[in-house]
């Protein structure tokens, strides 16, 4: 494992002292998001949402301005751009590191353009322009993997061994960004937690944090806050599953992982903090 994670404007030491787990809170621009859809969508709530995050301890915003829960339709460039790019001039200089989350190459330009500090793809960099839309900036890369699509992954995911298959996707995609020239102190994996997974292939992933990031080489960041995956072994709605979340993150994070993708801010910091103290 390399010693640092260059995260844009950020530089995150992975061994030492000065290692810990980064809290990535999500602020969905979106009418349809599974969690929270519609909550952040006008300019004002999405502001007053990130400040809230920042006075919880985040260090990164995560920006979508497209729903991936099972079964959402895409949108339009056009639409994604002007849901996106306020937010992200209105939050780059306060202070937390900021993501934006596409897989559309223009998208990805005009945020790079406007300064953020990670891309974060659930295609894995693999739509057309991806590669080249992120080639020549320093912002950190999030190479996530899913089965299809979010229109139709979760009709019948299927793998002969989800672990095995998971970490041969990350690494085709890692050699891909390093064969165009890619720095590899900028990237990151994500194994898509519920995206093409069933609960047990959701779970044997998580279980097997330490292995996708030995065999890969690479940080990992873990995104299963509020999931089914959660609902599933908890029996609560998604309004209800925030402790269940802390759990997860914390199982993540006690395997490697280095950043946890999450709604529930202050609760997910401060279990981080007592984690890190006991030690």
């Amino acid at each position: 494992m390399r010693s640092t994670f260059q995260f844009g404007r950020f530089n995150y030491p992975l061994q030492g002292a000065g290692r810990r787990p980064r809290v990535m809170g999500i602020l969905n621009v979106t009418p349809d998001s599974f969690s929270d859809g519609g909550n952040y969508q006008a300019l004002e709530f999405a502001l007053g949402h990130a400040e809230a995050m920042i006075e919880e301890g985040v260090d990164i915003i995560d920006i979508g301005g497209e729903s991936t829960r099972p079964g959402s339709p895409p949108v339009s460039l056009e639409d994604e751009l002007q849901r996106v790019m306020p937010v992200v001039y209105a939050l780059r200089d306060i202070g937390p590191a900021i993501s934006v989350d596409t897989y559309k190459p223009q998208v990805m330009r005009e945020a790079i353009i406007a300064g953020v500090d990670m891309i974060n793809d659930i295609n894995g960099f693999r739509e057309p322009g991806a590669i080249d839309a992120v080639r020549d900036s320093d912002c950190a890369l999030c190479i996530m993997h899913m089965q299809s699509d979010p229109q139709h992954m979760q009709l019948a995911p299927s793998y002969g061994d989800v672990v095995a298959e998971v970490i041969a996707f990350l690494r085709e995609r890692i050699d891909a960004l390093l064969g165009a020239g890619i720095d590899p102190r900028r990237l990151c994996i994500d194994p898509g937690f519920g995206f093409g997974k069933t609960v047990e292939h959701n779970y044997a992933l998580l279980k097997a944090t330490g292995r996708l990031i030995d065999e890969t080489g690479m940080p990992l960041l873990a995104g299963l806050s509020r999931k089914s995956m959660i609902g599933a072994v908890t029996g609560k709605p998604v309004e209800r599953r925030a402790a269940g979340s802390v759990g997860g993150a914390l199982a993540a994070v006690a395997q490697g992982a280095i950043i946890v993708r999450v709604h529930d801010v202050a609760d997910t910091v401060d279990a981080l903090r007592v984690w890190q103290a006991a030690q």
